[in-house]
Protein backbone atom coordinates (compact mmCIF):
# COMPACT_ATOMS: atom_id res chain seq x y z
CA UNK A 1 0.00 0.00 0.00
CA UNK A 2 1.29 3.60 -0.73
CA UNK A 3 0.80 5.88 1.21
CA UNK A 4 1.27 9.25 0.68
CA UNK A 5 0.70 10.88 4.42
CA UNK A 6 -1.04 10.37 7.36
CA UNK A 7 -4.19 12.65 6.57
CA UNK A 8 -6.35 10.47 5.60
CA UNK A 9 -6.66 7.73 9.17
CA UNK A 10 -9.87 7.54 11.21
CA UNK A 11 -9.38 10.52 13.17
CA UNK A 12 -7.38 12.67 11.70
CA UNK A 13 -3.58 12.41 11.37
CA UNK A 14 -2.36 8.94 12.06
CA UNK A 15 0.86 9.63 13.96
CA UNK A 16 0.91 13.54 15.13
CA UNK A 17 4.46 13.34 15.96
CA UNK A 18 5.72 12.36 12.74
CA UNK A 19 3.84 14.68 10.91
CA UNK A 20 5.29 17.37 13.07
CA UNK A 21 8.92 16.35 12.67
CA UNK A 22 7.97 15.85 8.49
CA UNK A 23 8.36 12.05 8.64
CA UNK A 24 7.01 10.59 5.48
CA UNK A 25 4.92 7.59 5.56
CA UNK A 26 6.08 6.13 1.68
CA UNK A 27 5.34 2.84 1.95
CA UNK A 28 4.00 -0.23 4.04
CA UNK A 29 2.83 -3.32 3.35
CA UNK A 30 3.39 -6.97 5.39
CA UNK A 31 6.78 -6.65 6.37
CA UNK A 32 8.05 -3.85 5.19
CA UNK A 33 7.43 -0.19 5.74
CA UNK A 34 9.61 2.80 4.63
CA UNK A 35 10.33 6.60 5.80
CA UNK A 36 11.21 9.13 4.20
CA UNK A 37 12.41 12.96 5.86
CA UNK A 38 13.95 16.10 4.56
CA UNK A 39 16.66 17.20 7.01
CA UNK A 40 16.53 20.85 7.61
CA UNK A 41 18.07 23.21 11.26
CA UNK A 42 15.41 22.33 12.74
CA UNK A 43 16.60 18.82 13.19
CA UNK A 44 20.11 19.05 13.49
CA UNK A 45 21.67 18.86 17.03
CA UNK A 46 24.27 22.12 18.18
CA UNK A 47 27.34 20.20 16.53
CA UNK A 48 25.07 20.86 12.80
CA UNK A 49 24.29 16.67 12.32
CA UNK A 50 21.25 15.21 12.63
CA UNK A 51 19.95 14.51 16.13
CA UNK A 52 19.81 11.11 17.33
CA UNK A 53 16.66 11.52 18.63
CA UNK A 54 15.05 12.10 15.46
CA UNK A 55 17.01 9.19 13.79
CA UNK A 56 15.67 6.80 16.60
CA UNK A 57 12.07 7.86 15.76
CA UNK A 58 12.81 7.00 12.13
CA UNK A 59 13.92 3.80 12.95
CA UNK A 60 10.95 2.98 15.43
CA UNK A 61 8.20 4.13 13.09
CA UNK A 62 9.85 1.88 10.00
CA UNK A 63 10.35 -1.11 12.51
CA UNK A 64 7.25 -0.88 14.30
CA UNK A 65 5.10 0.02 10.93
CA UNK A 66 6.67 -3.11 9.05
CA UNK A 67 4.48 -4.76 11.50
CA UNK A 68 1.11 -3.46 11.95
CA UNK A 69 -0.19 -5.49 8.67
CA UNK A 70 -0.22 -9.17 8.77
CA UNK A 71 -0.83 -9.52 5.65
CA UNK A 72 -1.01 -7.63 2.06
CA UNK A 73 -3.86 -5.86 1.97
CA UNK A 74 -5.23 -5.80 5.82
CA UNK A 75 -5.97 -2.62 7.55
CA UNK A 76 -2.80 -0.94 9.44
CA UNK A 77 -3.07 -2.22 13.18
CA UNK A 78 -1.03 -0.69 16.13
CA UNK A 79 2.31 -1.84 18.37
CA UNK A 80 3.84 -0.97 20.99
CA UNK A 81 7.97 -1.12 20.80
CA UNK A 82 9.17 -3.45 23.80
CA UNK A 83 12.71 -3.09 22.97
CA UNK A 84 14.95 -0.59 20.06
CA UNK A 85 18.30 -1.14 19.86
CA UNK A 86 20.05 1.52 17.78
CA UNK A 87 23.97 1.72 16.41
CA UNK A 88 24.77 5.17 15.19
CA UNK A 89 27.40 4.64 12.29
CA UNK A 90 28.15 8.18 11.04
CA UNK A 91 26.98 11.87 10.96
CA UNK A 92 25.00 13.50 8.26
CA UNK A 93 23.26 16.75 7.77
CA UNK A 94 20.82 18.59 5.99
CA UNK A 95 19.01 16.50 3.02
CA UNK A 96 16.60 13.66 2.54
CA UNK A 97 16.68 10.61 4.37
CA UNK A 98 15.40 7.55 3.55
CA UNK A 99 14.45 4.51 6.67
CA UNK A 100 13.29 1.25 5.55
CA UNK A 101 12.06 -1.58 7.89
CA UNK A 102 11.62 -5.10 7.79
CA UNK A 103 10.08 -7.65 9.85
CA UNK A 104 12.71 -10.36 10.51
CA UNK A 105 9.91 -13.14 12.46
CA UNK A 106 6.57 -12.81 13.44
CA UNK A 107 4.82 -14.82 15.94
CA UNK A 108 1.21 -14.12 16.98
CA UNK A 109 1.52 -10.89 19.51
CA UNK A 110 5.04 -10.31 19.05
CA UNK A 111 7.35 -9.40 16.14
CA UNK A 112 11.51 -8.55 15.22
CA UNK A 113 12.22 -6.08 13.08
CA UNK A 114 15.02 -5.07 11.52
CA UNK A 115 16.07 -1.36 9.91
CA UNK A 116 18.24 1.16 8.42
CA UNK A 117 18.64 4.69 7.70
CA UNK A 118 20.14 6.12 4.83
CA UNK A 119 20.84 8.70 2.49
CA UNK A 120 20.30 9.80 -0.59
CA UNK A 121 23.48 8.57 -2.10
CA UNK A 122 22.68 5.27 -0.20
CA UNK A 123 25.27 5.76 2.66
CA UNK A 124 24.26 4.04 5.86
CA UNK A 125 23.36 6.40 9.15
CA UNK A 126 22.07 4.22 11.14
CA UNK A 127 20.89 0.81 12.35
CA UNK A 128 18.28 -0.34 14.85
CA UNK A 129 16.88 -4.03 15.63
CA UNK A 130 13.67 -4.01 17.91
CA UNK A 131 10.86 -6.00 19.44
CA UNK A 132 7.15 -5.33 19.23
CA UNK A 133 3.50 -6.04 20.70
CA UNK A 134 0.69 -6.27 18.15
CA UNK A 135 -2.03 -4.29 21.10
CA UNK A 136 -5.31 -6.47 20.39
CA UNK A 137 -8.26 -4.69 18.70
CA UNK A 138 -10.41 -2.16 20.89
CA UNK A 139 -14.16 -2.66 21.06
CA UNK A 140 -14.59 0.80 20.83
CA UNK A 141 -16.02 1.31 23.99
Amino acid sequence: MTAPGFADAPGGADNPLLDYLGIQLVDVAAGHATFEIDVDQRHLNRQGSLQGGVAATLLDAACGYAGLAAHDGDALGNAVTVMLNISYIRKVGTGRLRCIGHVTKSGRTMYFSSGELVTGAGDRIATAQGVFKRNAPSSGA
